[in-house]
């Protein structure tokens, strides 16, 4: 994962780029952002190489290649070389009451392998808050405090049983859809070692789906760098 700031310095090597046919110096890196030496450029750029978004030639000046996708365009996915893609983790959503707003601030980027998820644009990532699905079985695998959840945007009709996204009054929320079509009422489920109550949702709430939940990534440092 990078941060807002290392995306930043990823976009400015990949505009100058396609504006000059080549890549920016550490010394014009370090005017554009105004740092005080050009270390910090330095760390960037390594940092970035190391994440699999650039590829730098040590022995040749400028030569600094920004991998296909490397200008990410939240919340889609965006390819990174051939067997990996880069999805935007965009805040927290809770497993349980509906408390966290849902802001949606980039945090950075998870990186995982491309035969995790079908190639698809809408996609993006959000941390699991709290344990209300710690006894889901999403392809076989449970929602626990810290794990990454996969969010299909474009998927916002779900049928009973799935597992969605929604937002309650501008606090998100991951929770099971079940919805009664005898009298239309919709009702947002738990499956948790812990005892949690149903939220049932009202005409007065201000309620919408925000997206089908495709995949968990359970939580590994090995992910987040």
């Amino acid at each position: 994962m990078i941060t807002k700031k290392q995306k930043e310095v990823l976009d400015f090597i990949s505009k100058y780029a396609q504006k000059y046919g080549y890549a920016p110096s550490l010394e014009e890196m370090r005017v554009a952002f105004k740092f005080a030496s050009v270390s910090t450029p330095y760390h960037y750029v390594k940092k970035l190489q190391e994440e699999g978004y650039i590829k730098k030639d040590e022995n040749k000046p400028r030569a600094i290649s920004v991998y296909p996708g490397g200008e990410i365009k939240s919340p889609f996915l965006s390819k990174m070389g051939l067997d990996s893609i880069k999805i935007p983790v965009v805040g927290s959503a809770d497993c349980g009451p509906a408390t966290i707003l849902a802001e949606e601030n980039i945090e950075g980027y998870l990186k995982i392998s491309r035969n995790q998820i079908k190639n698809k644009d809408g996609v993006f990532a959000l941390r699991a808050s709290g344990n209300s699905l710690n006894k889901a079985n999403i392809h076989g695998e449970s929602i626990d405090d810290g794990d990454f959840v996969l969010i299909d945007s474009q998927n916002r009709t779900p049928h009973n049983g799935e597992y969605v996204l929604s937002i309650i009054d501008g606090a998100a929320n991951l929770k099971k859809y079940v919805e009664n079509n005898k009298n239309n009422q919709i009702a947002l489920i738990s499956e948790s070692s812990d005892d949690f109550k149903p939220i049932f949702i009202q005409a007065s709430d201000d309620f919408a789906i925000n997206g089908k939940i495709l995949k968990v990534i359970k939580n590994s440092n090995k992910m987040l760098k």
